[in-house]
């Protein structure tokens, strides 16, 4: 049966047009008149594409240190090389830098020379993913928009290290060494605008605590966590995409209205121990519940709204808007019970 995943193809487009339209803004505020400004040497380990001045290519080129960087460079590729130190010496004319991928080297914290990351005050990406960072690197630049840190060997996340970030839309911190004594009430501190945070593939236990409030994606996947708390999504109000997949939820870690929750639109709880359906808001469109211990489904029961009531609203009327429901892998047998497409009508797929 074919998987209808509208929500997430609808963000992966409006995040890509979000992107490129970034890096044209940036791009575009190059005037051409103005590079008469700038040199144009090339570092010999790195290509510079004549179509595109500002950018600079030293990604798969065997490097063990990063090389001189031109006054002109605003995206800097460094991927896939044996990098093991950042210092100040190759930025000191990178005055302009809005975008640095490090990702696959080999740089631990230890190799950041001390105050080199704050001091590119024009940055708005940094990307250090695939490294041996035991703790998120500090200080910070303080326009960053994205921070990028997933599998590494993080365990630890230092005092105020995020307090100065209030542009920091996205923090990816997934596949790393997390456990709950890390995340501490005043973790995410400053984080103001923050839209998606991903700590998937830790060693969590608990929910984290003080989620910034603005937070429209929580990724949680791959951890150990048991119980969801009274009312946790109160402090997270505008929270659309949960994804729990992995954990080891059971039907008594869940409250009774744990998930019924109206900004959740794309509720994913896969791979997890629950024996029935969580109430769920009317609101939900996406419902993740395969691969768990779950015997039979009873519409009448998981639907947010009378039955009677719900037949009664008709196709134009103000019914469950969930389109796309997930059973497999549990010990459900079809047909599937009528009560439910009543219930559902803008169902689209259900996968039993």
């Amino acid at each position: 049966m074919t998987l209808k995943v509208y929500p997430k193809l609808l963000l992966l487009f409006l995040f890509n047009s979000v992107w490129t339209r970034t890096v044209r803004q940036v791009y575009d505020d190059l005037d051409p008149e103005h590079w008469s400004h700038y040199t144009f040497e090339c570092p010999k380990e790195c290509f510079c594409p004549p179509s595109f001045p500002n950018a600079l290519y030293c990604d798969n080129k065997g490097l063990k240190e990063i090389p001189a960087i031109p006054a002109r460079i605003w995206y800097l590729y460094l991927q896939n090389n044996f990098i093991e130190t950042i210092s100040e010496k190759p930025f000191v004319n990178a005055s302009h830098l809005r975008w640095i991928n490090l990702n696959k080297n080999k740089i631990t914290n230890n190799g950041i020379e001390s105050g080199v990351l704050s001091k590119l005050k024009r940055l708005l990406y940094l990307f250090l993913e695939d490294n041996e960072l035991e703790e998120v690197p500090a200080p910070l630049p303080g326009g960053l928009e994205q921070l990028r840190l997933a599998r590494n060997k993080i365990s630890r996340i230092p005092e105020g290290v995020f307090s100065n970030l209030e542009n920091l839309t996205m923090l990816d911190l997934h596949h790393n060494s997390l456990l709950d004594s890390a995340l501490q009430s005043d973790t995410f501190q400053g984080l103001n605008n923050l839209m998606q945070l991903n700590i998937a593939k830790n060693s969590l236990k608990k929910m984290p605590v003080s989620i910034p409030a603005n937070t429209l994606q929580l990724f949680l996947d791959n951890n150990s966590i048991e119980v969801i708390p009274e009312n946790y999504f109160s402090t997270i109000p505008k929270v659309t995409f949960l994804r729990l997949n992995y954990n080891k939820l059971s039907d008594d870690g869940i409250p009774p209205n744990g998930f019924n929750v109206s900004s959740i639109l794309d509720l994913q709880l896969s791979h997890n121990q629950l024996t029935k359906i969580p109430p769920i808001n009317a609101h939900l469109e996406h419902l993740h519940l395969d691969h768990n211990r779950i015997k039979s489904v009873n519409g009448t029961q998981i639907c947010p709204v009378s039955i009677a009531v719900a037949e009664d609203y008709g196709f134009y009327g103000n019914i469950p808007r969930l389109r796309y429901l997930r059973l497999d892998g549990n010990e459900i047998k079809p047909p599937i019970p009528l009560d439910i497409m009543i219930c559902f009508q803008l169902l689209q797929a259900v996968v039993i």
